[in-house]
């Protein structure tokens, strides 16, 4: 994961309402193991992170300004050019901090690295913990760490797809604030960053369609739980990377025998999903079936709907079903 330029600024911030303090850096990071490590600790922190959005940018304005300064920076491509963006960026975000009264400061962590072939630009605000350490003399001492744990501010720009593709709606993921707190808010505006992909909606169409997918081919239980399995796997697999899921690759490892199968089957049946988008871990750690079958029953249910729509009497043997669907009620009825 070659770093090709990152710098750390300082805002001193309280709680109690006082002006923020700018400490800024006028050089980048050295090369050294601590950055590199740094760098690495936190994408394995960033992409566990649940409750991520994904979007594009604002239209630069004087209210978004910090894709113009991104711009430049590419365009000039220089660690002299890199400062003066980092300088730009920090200052708005203090401001923005100030502003909103709701953020106690931190280190401002920017970051330009490659992977792969893809560029990333990695922004985030810090904070720093203490711990209790040995001395060589071996007596206690405090120390301080950085607390990656505590990572609720941060955002990853996809700079290839940016500049590549520039009508995605994906290329910019940030940490959305639990519950709706407006705590993030500031953050997203810094980055002139608006939602374009909702990542739960997607990953249950997903879901949706594979369901679908399976009642249609009629197979056996131990197929279907083959397919879900491999499905699950891809995706979990994907979003601990932090990269998207994409449907054709996803398609062929369903299917090796039929890898455009499930690919033509949403498209088929126009579910409107996009080729990429990025997974939720949350709704697929919420997703699996129970299937049976037994002298001409066929059953099979997701099995968030246990306990809602669905009710099983362990003592009686028994399934309750709630809301029929539509088509089988219509079936019923024609007996």
């Amino acid at each position: 994961m070659p770093i090709r330029r990152s710098i750390i600024h300082q805002i001193h911030k309280k709680p109690d309402g006082t002006p923020a303090i700018l400490t800024v850096a006028n050089a980048c990071l050295d090369e050294s193991s601590a950055r590199d490590n740094l760098l690495a600790d936190f994408n394995e922190a960033y992409n566990a992170k649940q409750g991520k959005a994904w979007g594009l940018f604002h239209e630069e304005s004087g209210a978004y300004p910090f894709s113009g300064w991104l711009s430049k920076y590419l365009a000039d491509n220089t660690d002299e050019a890199f400062i003066c963006f980092s300088h730009d960026a920090v200052e708005h975000l203090q401001k923005l901090m100030e502003e909103s009264n709701l953020s106690v400061g931190g280190h401002l962590l920017i970051a330009h690295y490659q992977q792969g072939m893809t560029d990333y630009l990695v922004l985030a605000l810090l904070h720093e913990a203490e711990s209790a350490a040995i001395t060589t003399g071996l007596a206690m001492a405090t120390s301080k760490h950085i607390d990656l744990s505590q990572l609720h501010l941060a955002s990853r720009i996809n700079l290839s797809e940016w500049k590549s593709n520039p009508k995605s709606k994906q290329y910019v993921s940030f940490i959305r604030g639990k519950n709706g707190k407006r705590v993030s808010d500031y953050f997203r505006d810094f980055i002139g960053c608006q939602e374009g992909v909702d990542a739960p909606s997607e990953t249950r169409t997903l879901l949706k369609a594979f369901s679908d997918f399976v009642e249609s081919e009629d197979l056996p239980e131990d197929q279907a739980r083959t397919k879900t399995g491999a499905l699950l796997d891809y995706a979990t697999s994907q979003a601990k990377l932090g990269e998207p899921i994409t449907l054709e690759e996803l398609s062929s490892l369903i299917d090796e025998d039929r890898p455009r199968a499930f690919y033509e089957h949403i498209r088929n049946l126009d579910y409107g999903m996009a080729p990429e988008f990025p997974a939720d871990k949350r709704t697929l750690n919420q997703f699996r079936r129970f299937t049976g079958r037994a002298e001409g029953l066929s059953i099979s249910f997701e099995a968030h709907l246990l306990g809602s729509k669905i009710e099983y009497d362990e003592a009686r043997s028994t399934l309750l079903i709630r809301e029929v669907p539509a088509p089988l009620k219509q079936q019923l009825k024609r007996g």
